[in-house]
């Protein structure tokens, strides 16, 4: 092959044939050597393709507002049209935990008379009488509750609730609230938290008059049928102190040093569909044939009226000038 001749930056080629032993020379090509020096191909076949590896990157920040310099509506909706992404759907859907339901279902009817009636009396012996016939619906309800928790059994549970009921009321009592939605259900916690507002508590458990007994249990599916909860109804019959003040510590109700007999019964509820249910205070039986009890008396602070002031002189101009009077105490309403 000859030697390539270069003359005013343009190098000559020659393309050769080899045909069996020997090369024959077919015809030169021109090459541009400045064109090659320069980053431009000698071949435009793939001209398009080539100029298509280099492209410009819209390196605006379309997350800024419009005020610091960000996209307009108009030109996000112009750039989302152009994508083909459709616009945001204004969506208010909320997930929801239905961790507790929302009242007692089949609730215990106390017994009129309930602590108070003698088992040996006729009114006394009606009720051994109507319970026994409650208690084939709670028998199923402990079965029920047994498929979910094998170890489960009343007699092991009601010193447990014993222990709830008495850790929840000293949490209600130092407002702990923490250890408060630990140990009661989301329904019952805004009605505690709402009768401990702008008050002092003072609870102390003194001893139990009677030891706590399993009464009532029931359980229901919610929203469908593997969802699963259960309510047990414990009898508690104790003596405690209860003194609550106001805001101004003032007494509202009970004493501090006169102790009170106390019957309640307390509904406990658990998520038996849930592996981490945990037995919680849930309500309170109030029987209809209670009688209510008196509000509490509430203290008001009361307000100065154009009637309280009075015009006191001026020493230095002798002019006649508004003065209220001091702050009057609060009065009990």
């Amino acid at each position: 092959m000859a030697a390539p001749i270069i003359h005013n930056c343009v190098r000559l080629s020659f393309q050769n044939t080899r045909v069996g032993l020997f090369t024959q020379c077919v015809k030169p090509v021109l090459v541009n050597v400045y064109s090659v020096r320069h980053g431009k191909h000698w071949n435009p076949k793939f001209k398009k393709l080539r100029r298509l590896k280099v492209a410009e990157v819209d390196l605006r920040d379309w997350n800024k507002p419009e005020s610091e310099g960000g996209p307009t509506p108009e030109e996000i909706r112009a750039r989302m049209k152009e994508r083909g992404v459709f616009p945001p759907r204004p969506w208010s859907e909320r997930p929801i935990c239905v961790s507790c339901t929302g009242a007692v279902f089949e609730p215990y009817v106390p017994p009129e008379g309930d602590g108070k009636v003698s088992l040996v009396s006729v009114p006394g012996a009606k009720q051994k009488l109507e319970l026994l016939g409650k208690k084939s619906k709670s028998m199923m309800a402990v079965r029920k509750i047994r498929s979910f928790d094998e170890d489960f059994e009343t007699k092991d549970f009601v010193p447990e609730a014993a222990e709830i009921y008495k850790t929840a009321n000293e949490c209600m009592a130092s407002r702990n609230k923490l250890k408060l939605r630990e140990i009661v259900t989301e329904r019952a916690y805004p009605e505690i938290m709402h009768n401990t507002h702008l008050k002092t508590i003072h609870w102390k458990f003194l001893d139990w008059l009677e030891p706590p007994k399993f009464t009532h249990a029931r359980c229901t599916d919610v929203i469908s049928k593997e969802n699963i909860f259960g309510q047990i109804t414990v009898r508690f019959h104790s003596q405690q102190l209860l003194a609550i003040y106001d805001r101004f510590g003032r007494l509202m109700y009970g004493s501090e040093t006169v102790p009170k007999d106390v019957l309640e019964y307390v509904v406990f509820e658990k998520h038996l569909s849930n592996q981490y249910g945990v037995w919680r205070l849930h309500d309170k039986i109030i029987p209809e044939w209670m009688p209510p009890r008196a509000p509490a008396p509430t203290t008001y602070i009361k307000n100065s009226t154009p009637a309280d002031v009075v015009e006191a002189e001026d020493s230095e101009s002798g002019a006649l000038v508004p003065q209220s009077v001091e702050e009057r105490p609060a009065i009990t309403a």
